[in-house]
């Protein structure tokens, strides 16, 4: 009887734990790291003219919301916030989806380069002070069916 309480136990364990691990949808991205996972709603910027405008403009992001801005290889990418209302932070990721650099704070309408560094695939823009209040940091992972196509850290 123990061991049947302990299978049932376990089984139950292991489909929270199953349960708790985001869905990968186009329209949402995760982050995990030892701080635990978040995700966000996001809308994809994966063409030229959608990086280009970015979230110039708006006024308003929802809390749980964000950009992932998409590119067709790893390259360097560097930003600025002309245009951009918002106060945001950038989370640039690699190929594989590993976070390698987090840029806190970005300032609206500040002209200076942010710069993600080389190898950068994938850029998510968030609400300032988010990265730091989930602890998204380098080495964070990120999920999205955008990394199923190479080797992926934490695939879909």
């Amino acid at each position: 009887m123990r061991r049947l309480v302990a299978f049932v136990i376990l089984m139950l364990g292991t489909g929270a734990a199953l349960a708790d691990t985001p869905e990968c949808r186009p329209d949402r991205v995760a982050l995990r790291g030892d701080w635990g996972q978040v995700q966000f709603s996001i809308e994809l910027a994966d063409t030229p003219e959608e990086r280009g405008r970015g979230l110039m403009f708006r006024e308003t992001l929802p809390r749980g919301a964000g950009m992932l801005f998409v590119y067709d290889h790893p390259q360097r990418a560097s930003f600025w916030m002309k245009n951009t209302l918002i106060p945001l932070d950038m989370i640039f990721a690699d190929r594989s989806g590993r976070v390698i650099r987090v840029h806190s704070g970005a300032i609206p309408g500040d002209l200076t380069p942010i710069e993600g560094g080389p190898g950068v695939f994938v850029v998510l823009e968030i609400n300032a002070a988010l990265a730091a209040r989930y602890g998204i940091a380098p080495g964070t992972m990120m999920r999205h069916p955008v990394f199923s196509g190479g080797p992926a850290a934490w695939p879909c």
